[in-house]
């Protein structure tokens, strides 16, 4: 089992001098439910390297027991800070791919020539596509083979406008992840409650809501991948 997971090369936050990146929860429970469960896990970003890891997901209030973890995983940090360029992945060498959020995406991965290649590559092949938080916002552009956005007709989910209001960036991101997926003619969800675990798949579109939902939809990827 042989998964791509797909970070952020962008580290600032819009005009505002503020930094960004990935948010590091998102990346890591995902990467420790996929490594637990066997499989081999290859990590890219746009510009390859280290990703930047969004500061404020690296704060106590932040911190879960799979940041711990990987704050004590030499490998694992090692592995991060040498991710491959996107441009050399394809999709053939993969099972599936994964995206972890944070701001970061919205700048760079939801316009990625190579990022909507291998998300049309992947459904192409009919391997599964999972994104969580901020990183759905990365389906709306990319193009199934009916040459339509890969998420009309599709039930997803995404980032809340009331979740993206409650950490106060509303007019600072590019866009906002709930608005991009329904003018796309996706079937938008929510939970109930803002920043509550809710993911959801539809076919071969795998989606987490926030970050409480990391773990989750990284699991539904897994439930994909073995039936």
């Amino acid at each position: 089992m042989k998964i791509l997971m797909v970070l952020t090369s962008h580290d600032r936050m819009g005009d505002t001098g503020n930094p960004t990146g990935f948010w590091l929860e998102e990346f890591v429970a995902p990467y420790y439910v996929f490594k637990d469960a066997g499989a081999d896990v290859t990590l890219a970003s746009p510009k390859g390297g280290q990703p930047p890891i969004d500061p404020t997901s690296t704060q106590p209030d932040a911190l879960t027991d799979e940041t711990r973890r990987f704050d004590g995983d030499d490998e694992a940090k090692a592995q991060l800070a040498n991710t491959h360029s996107l441009d050399t992945m394809r999709a053939d060498d993969f099972d599936a791919i994964f995206y972890p959020g944070g701001h970061g995406p919205l700048w760079d991965l939801t316009d990625d020539r190579h990022s909507q290649q291998l998300i049309h590559d992947f459904l192409a092949a009919r391997k599964p596509v999972a994104a969580v938080c901020h990183a759905p916002a990365v389906l709306v552009h990319a193009q199934g083979v009916d040459g339509q956005s890969v998420v009309k007709g599709h039930r997803v989910t995404g980032f809340s406008n009331s979740e993206e209001e409650a950490v106060g960036l509303t007019n600072v991101v590019p866009l906002l992840v709930e608005n991009a997926l329904k003018d796309k003619g996706g079937h938008y969800e929510r939970s109930a409650t803002d920043f509550e675990a809710y993911q959801l798949r539809d076919g071969l579109l795998i989606t987490g809501q926030n970050p409480a939902s990391s773990a989750p939809t990284a699991k539904l990827l897994l439930n994909a991948l073995t039936e």
